[in-house]
């Protein structure tokens, strides 16, 4: 999904038309997500970018999507750019240290 969002709109105020955003961008994930999956692959991933326009796009974390979304209203943006891209994503085991060091605070 690659889309400039806009807050304007004739009817709804402009709080409804921030939680319709996120609707429609938290319906694409689910969407994604229940596709099926490859034989290799253990989940499905996103890359997201996000920025006032195409050009001036940073990198985020799909978590973060709401939480820019949010600020973008809050900061009075008429527009913003949302790319959410689904890729494969593979499980990687834990190194030893790090299951050592959980082991040891439990």
């Amino acid at each position: 999904m690659k889309k400039t969002f806009s807050f304007a709109h004739p009817k709804k105020k402009r709080p409804r038309v921030a939680d319709s955003i996120k609707h429609e961008v938290k319906k694409y994930i689910k969407r994604e997500r229940n596709k099926t999956l490859p034989e290799d692959v253990d989940f499905w991933d996103f890359d997201c970018r996000y920025g006032a326009d195409e050009a001036s796009c940073g990198v985020i974390h799909v978590s973060e999507i709401n939480k820019v979304i949010s600020e973008a209203d809050v900061e009075g943006l008429e527009t913003f750019f949302l790319e959410v891209l689904v890729k494969p994503g593979k499980r990687t085991k834990k190194p030893e240290e790090e299951k050592e060091a959980e082991n040891f605070l439990d």
